[in-house]
């Protein structure tokens, strides 16, 4: 029984490996346990590595400063990947209001760790730790490290402070943001089903595409090409089929338009409406069902070579007769308006003859395989290029130290400049959505058990007889209190929607718990469009506030 002794007590990399397998299975084990819906998540394994670590399991240091670092940048380069995509369109028109105020909820929750630090003389390791665990955000955790390891004289109970902090703060991070919703529910007197007639009746623009059926009655278009049709260019509108002498074909740009022509349009309903009182009337006639020579097919882009290129730089309508519809990404339907450009693993809707769609479906790839295969050689040099832009040092005056990004700064931006471009060359930065949430849950396995081994030798002390439970109380202010105040200002003065408002507090913190029990009040899945909006851009600045948090008050 020596090696099995040995493989408990030792200082081996297989000692090592089998902590940490077995710190990841009690904590995954132990979040998932529900109590009314509610758990710890992966945030399981952070309290199985204090559990543990308090009961005196160790591994090597190095080992185990290799692992966290490794777990962290796995998980942020995953998440960049995901979220990248959608960033920048996310700070665009609707979505600005919602970012703004998500923004304010991140920078109020800073203002408030650094009264905590000026005034009731929380060790600033430890306010930055409260910082994330208050908000539920765990690469901000990542990034507080990385800060603290860059200061002159950094000291491993320095480097132990944020987990510490993290781990008293988190339950009630969980917890606040439930009661915040509450609290404006109760507050506003606020009725949930109005609240879902009226969410659904403003977001005509970006509800789910339809489609209609017009009769041309507008004299002032008999005569001109689809083309010159007002409010196509700009209102989000495709025709995808046309009726002429009772002949039905696919619409194209330089077909004419006459008086009692019967077209299809596809679009959002508002839109749809807007073309109605251009055009003329609604009218029985379905255009899908009276050409039996065209069919619909959906196909999935995988061939590189169109990726980047708009719908118009296809001609497929020139080329195939061959009209492309609507496109769907990341589950949002989008008007296939002829600046679209194309992504890997985008899903259009095509209209035209089956053999020319046979030949379309070739020319844009409609692989499964393809779409499925997860190309490797991209990750890793993401990986390094990451790092890289991390490691960079910018000086700046008043700070004591250069400013990095770090291992948690530097994989985020770099995987959501990567992912927006899609391509480079042969490269495609691209992820699959089951390797990317593999990839992104065996990183932040790894990076939560290492910090809860780390902490856990003092997580008991600090709690019990230390300030853990004052930290813990002075923790539930950062993360309440930007939430009321942010949820007031959107109710009273920007009149905002109660549900896409719970959407908006749920992505400000990150938190998905949070937005299903949104999701729970609302009835629908209504609060997932604004965590969405706002997600990207809070979980940037999360980041780049918890490093910024330690350097500025150091």
């Amino acid at each position: 029984m020596n090696w099995f002794t040995s493989l408990l007590t030792g200082d081996s990399i297989a000692h090592a490996v089998f902590t940490l397998a077995i710190v990841a299975t009690v904590g995954l084990a132990l979040g998932s346990l529900r109590i009314k819906g509610l758990g710890l998540g992966i945030a399981g394994v952070l309290f199985s590595g204090l559990l543990l670590g308090h009961l005196g399991l160790r591994i090597n240091h190095h080992v185990l400063e290799f692992a966290r670092e490794f777990g962290l940048i796995l998980f942020v380069y995953t998440i960049g990947m995901q979220v990248g995509p959608g960033f920048f369109a996310s700070l665009r028109k609707e979505g600005l209001p919602l970012n703004i105020m998500a923004a304010s909820i991140v920078l109020l929750g800073a203002g408030v760790t650094v009264a905590l630090v000026k005034f009731a003389g929380v060790p600033i390791q430890a306010a930055a730790g409260l910082f994330s665990g208050a908000t539920t955000n765990t690469p901000s955790l990542g990034a507080v490290q990385e800060a603290i390891k860059s200061l002159p004289g950094a000291t491993p109970e320095m480097l132990a402070l944020p987990g510490l902090g993290y781990a008293v703060a988190y339950p009630f991070g969980i917890i606040g943001i439930i009661l915040a919703m509450v609290l404006l529910r109760v507050a506003f007197r606020v009725n949930i089903q109005k609240e879902s007639v009226e969410l659904q009746a403003a977001s005509g623009g970006a509800a789910k595409l339809q489609t209609l059926n017009l009769t041309i009655e507008n004299h002032n278009l008999d005569g001109t090409r689809l083309s010159q049709m007002p409010g196509l260019a700009s209102g989000g509108v495709v025709i995808s089929r046309i009726k002429h002498g009772g002949q039905v074909s696919v619409a194209k740009p330089e077909d004419v338009l006459h008086v009692g022509d019967t077209i299809l349009a596809v679009g959002s309903p508002g839109n749809l409406e807007e073309l109605r009182l251009i055009v003329g009337k609604v009218t029985e006639d379905d255009l899908r069902k009276g050409a039996v020579h065209l069919v619909m097919r959906r196909i999935i882009v995988t061939h590189k070579e169109v990726l980047g290129k708009t719908i118009r730089e296809l001609a497929l309508l020139e080329k195939y007769g061959v009209s492309i519809t609507r496109v769907s990404r990341a589950e949002v339907e989008l008007s296939a308006t002829a600046e679209q450009r194309l992504q890997f693993g985008d899903m259009v809707v095509v209209v035209g003859e089956t053999e020319e769609l046979d030949r379309v479906g070739v020319r844009l790839g409609n692989s499964l395989k393809q779409l499925n295969h997860t190309e490797m050689i991209p990750i890793f040099l993401g990986i390094a290029l990451g790092v890289l832009f991390g490691s960079i040092p910018v000086v700046f005056p008043g700070i004591p130290a250069p400013v990095k990004l770090g291992l948690a700064g530097g994989p985020l931006i770099t995987a959501i400049l990567l992912s927006r471009m899609g391509r480079f060359g042969p490269l495609l930065w691209y992820m699959p959505i089951n390797a990317n949430v593999v990839v992104r849950e065996l990183g932040i396995v790894l990076f939560l058990a290492c910090v809860g081994l780390h902490s856990g030798e003092r997580f008991v002390e600090t709690l019990v007889h230390g300030d853990g439970l004052q930290w813990m109380a002075l923790a539930a202010l950062i993360t309440i209190v930007p939430l009321l105040i942010v949820g007031f200002v959107a109710r009273f003065f920007m009149k905002t929607n109660f549900i896409s408002m719970c959407g908006l507090l749920a992505g400000s913190m990150t938190d998905p718990p949070a937005l299903a029990f949104a999701n729970t009040i609302a009835g629908s899945d209504g609060p997932s469009t604004s965590y969405a909006t706002v997600y990207p851009l809070t979980m940037v600045l999360r980041v780049l506030c918890a490093q910024i948090l330690v350097l500025l008050i150091h």
